[in-house]
């Protein structure tokens, strides 16, 4: 494909630049980033300690 049929895809759009966030917005972004974060060592602690559990049902 040429550089001058891509001009002409609608599909393509122009990436527009992305406003640095100002200090709360950044605090709230991060508060929530830090959730998230929790979520999944939380899931995978909990699921660490099944697959323990099972192991020691099994070895019985």
């Amino acid at each position: 494909m040429r550089f001058c049929e891509f001009n002409l895809t609608p599909t393509i759009k122009p990436i527009k630049p992305i406003k640095p966030l100002n200090p709360q917005q950044s605090r709230v972004a991060n508060l929530k980033r830090n959730v998230d974060t929790a979520k999944k060592a939380y899931k995978a602690e909990k699921d660490r300690q099944t697959v323990a559990n099972a192991q020691q049902l099994v070895q019985k």
